[in-house]
């Protein structure tokens, strides 16, 4: 079953408007009864922060997720094709985060094992949340706003990563924060600089053929996560290029799901509550 609904039904932080561009949302996505683990995933689709490839990296990801017991929330975040930059992406999956952990009860949802997904900017916006979040407001007048926004785990598809490496996705940076952004700004959102021991276990994948997003991005945020000690499993797969998504075409990429269906059953994510 599926659901779609507005993310900040009493209009998100900074909306510029009240159009359907302003209003981001998240859509659910719940596996049958029968196979549920109760187990997580706020999934974030790509499109260099200008656009949202819902289809191959969202809904069809969603739809393979439940079919291994794991709900799933597709956030259609706000992004600069709808006119908007930092912090809006970073505000709207934390939302989805807490959105997801506060109903984790009435959803038969297990609300410590929440993850979040993400692929090319997605992979970014979705780093972003495991190396930027906050316990929540206790005194919160809004019962989401009371809980954390830290995922328990995270997966990278082909993210986007560094915003000041010389392998930046550069059409991803001037999107998120502009052509002149202040060097503070640009620094901490490059993410491998602010992996901490608190950052989740991260699964990474990649293609070696990557041009667009340079495997790079993982490897470093994959020596980072080492360096701190969190756990971390990473692969390059020789062929795919970018943006495959659910694509099952018999290149290297075919596999990554099985791969992570495999770490993920390690990490006890598979394990019904």
């Amino acid at each position: 079953m599926s659901n779609v609904e507005p993310l900040w039904p009493a209009g998100a932080p900074g909306a510029k408007g009240s159009e359907a561009i302003d209003k981001p949302t998240l859509t659910t996505f719940l596996p049958e009864a029968s196979v549920a683990v109760g187990a997580s995933i706020v999934v974030c689709p790509g499109g260099g922060y200008g656009g949202l490839a819902t289809d191959h990296e969202g809904v069809q990801v969603a739809r393979w997720l439940n079919s291994i017991g794991v709900a799933a929330f597709m956030l259609e975040y706000r992004h600069a094709g709808r006119g908007y930059g930092h912090p809006a992406p970073l505000q709207d999956a934390q939302r989805a985060i807490r959105t997801v952990r506060s109903r984790a009860g009435s959803l038969g949802l297990d609300p410590a094992r929440i993850g979040i997904m993400g692929f090319s900017a997605g992979g970014h916006l979705a780093s972003t949340a495991s190396t930027h979040f906050d316990a929540g407001n206790a005194s919160a007048a809004d019962a989401i706003e009371r809980v954390s926004c830290r995922p328990d785990f995270a997966v990278l598809v082909y993210p986007v990563i560094t915003f000041t490496q010389p392998f930046c996705h550069v059409g991803s940076r001037e999107n998120l924060i502009g052509k002149t952004p202040p060097a503070a700004l640009q620094a901490s959102l490059s993410n491998e600089r602010m992996v901490t021991a608190d950052t989740p276990p991260t699964f990474l994948v990649h293609s070696q053929d990557d041009t667009a997003v340079p495997p790079a991005n993982s490897v470093v945020y994959y020596q980072a996560c080492t360096a701190a000690k969190v756990p971390v499993e990473m692969h390059i797969l020789q062929g795919g290029w970018h943006g495959w998504g659910m694509c099952d075409d018999g290149q290297p990429h075919s596999i990554w799901t099985s791969l992570l269906a495999t770490w993920m059953k390690y990490r006890g994510l598979l394990k019904q509550s």
